[in-house]
């Protein structure tokens, strides 16, 4: 599923011979004006999350800056006719006109799917929400913007678009007394995978901390503390800026934390909290030219990352429409472009290298010439599959391991030969 600014949300499906279609597409928010602070709230889909399968139907939540909606999509083939007090139109037959009786039957239809509104999480965030985290109890999720957040109840059969204040709490509460003693700021918060109790969050200081829900129903006093000591002899103006936390994700294991920030990404053992066990450097030739990125305020993008499916392997966007892989074992990376102009039917991708001087290959891009209104800033890997999708700008790529001969897939390792990673057969714009 997909979120743009216009508050549409478009889900695509994967056909059995591999393709991506699209299955639905629905308006989930619009616009709105709050008028008690004279204050417009766009329509854009910040967060999308899936809840899990229970059913043949699907629940997704999505949220803009203020308000959370619980949608179910469902599909529907089959039609009920023969109704005895409303004709084919669905109009109220005169009673008087209604003469005999009939017991109505379902006949087969073409297939409709449904997107309705199940629930509406309003009026709970005095600031823009960044956050939406559903819990492994498939009861409860999360939700947070720069000073909260708050823990939601998923199950309460209310009636459709009610108002769940009660049905929400704080867990973490940084708003100070004084607002002139704000020191930070939170950027991301995510549940545990396998421990309803446990969720970290990560804030504008480049540190993340672990709460643990069975110490306290409110969480300010976390559990553990995550952060690396910082080189004094490195220490500059934008220090701060370039240390803030824009993605947190646990591994799929649940032992690891993925961070990323502004120039790198790093792995953290939960048992290990002074220093991340792995980092690695996403564009470390931009350190020179942080000052025209602050000018322009692309030093305060928010880049997402994201885990392969056996944690062996992380991804994460750059600029120039770029997006680079880490593998964890072998320690190799490479660079690759999501564009219209490399990305042709069932196209390879090349590893693309970035030079701050003399250039050493003809496909190299010199550091000067990089596009930085071209960024990849929401990266998904398929749970189980070497299929991923990137988000640039308002196309959508989806990109698979290329098949071997014998039809078997390529190892998901980053090997001295990366992986050739191919576009769907579908074209791979959407």
């Amino acid at each position: 599923a997909t979120g743009d600014k216009g508050g549409r949300v478009v889900i695509f499906q994967r056909e059995p011979q591999g393709e991506y279609n699209v299955y639905s597409t629905f308006q989930s928010h619009e616009p709105e004006f709050d008028y008690l602070k004279s204050l417009e709230i766009e329509e854009r889909i910040n967060k999308i999350r899936w809840l899990p399968l229970h059913n043949p139907a699907h629940f997704l939540l999505a949220t803009n800056d203020k308000t959370i909606k619980l949608w179910k999509v469902s599909e529907r083939d089959k039609r009920a006719e023969g109704y005895n007090l409303r004709d084919e139109e669905g109009r109220l037959k005169d009673l008087s006109t209604v003469t005999t009786l009939q017991v109505p039957v379902l006949r087969p239809m073409d297939l409709l799917v449904e997107a309705s509104p199940r629930r509406v999480f309003a009026n709970a965030h005095a600031y823009h929400i960044n956050s939406i985290s559903v819990n492994s109890d498939c009861e409860t999720y999360l939700s947070a913007d720069d000073l909260r957040i708050n823990l939601w109840n998923l199950n309460i059969t209310d009636r459709s678009f009610s108002i769940l204040i009660i049905l929400m709490h704080h867990i973490v509460d940084l708003k100070p007394e004084n607002m002139e003693d704000l020191s930070e700021v939170i950027t991301v918060a995510e549940f545990h995978p396998h421990h309803c109790h446990l969720l970290a969050f990560s804030s504008s200081t480049g540190t993340t901390r672990l709460c643990d829900m069975r110490a306290s129903a409110l969480c300010d006093q976390h559990a553990k503390l995550f952060e690396e000591a910082a080189d004094p002899s490195h220490r500059s103006f934008f220090s701060e800026i370039v240390s803030s936390v824009s993605d947190v994700k646990f591994s799929h294991s649940g032992r690891y934390l993925l961070t990323r920030d502004y120039l790198t990404v790093k792995v953290w053992d939960l048992n290990m909290e002074n220093k991340p066990v792995e980092t690695y450097q996403v564009h470390d030739y931009l350190r020179t030219k942080l000052c025209s990125l602050y000018e322009s305020d692309c030093i305060f993008d928010k880049f997402e990352c994201a885990w392969n499916g056996t944690d062996s392997v992380i991804m994460t966007g750059a600029y120039n429409n770029y997006f680079r892989m880490f593998d964890r074992a072998s320690l190799r990376d490479v660079t690759l472009e999501a564009s219209r102009e490399v990305c042709k039917r069932r196209a390879v991708l090349q590893p693309r290298r970035v030079c701050v001087g003399k250039k050493q290959k003809e496909t190299d891009v010199s550091v000067d010439s990089l596009d930085f209104r071209k960024k990849i800033l929401h990266t998904a890997w398929h749970p189980k599959e070497n299929i991923i999708a990137i988000a640039a700008s308002n196309n959508l790529y989806i990109f698979q391991d290329r098949l071997t001969p014998n039809g078997h897939h390529n190892t998901p390792e980053i090997q001295s030969a990366p992986p050739k990673w191919q576009t769907q057969p579908n074209p791979p714009t959407y």
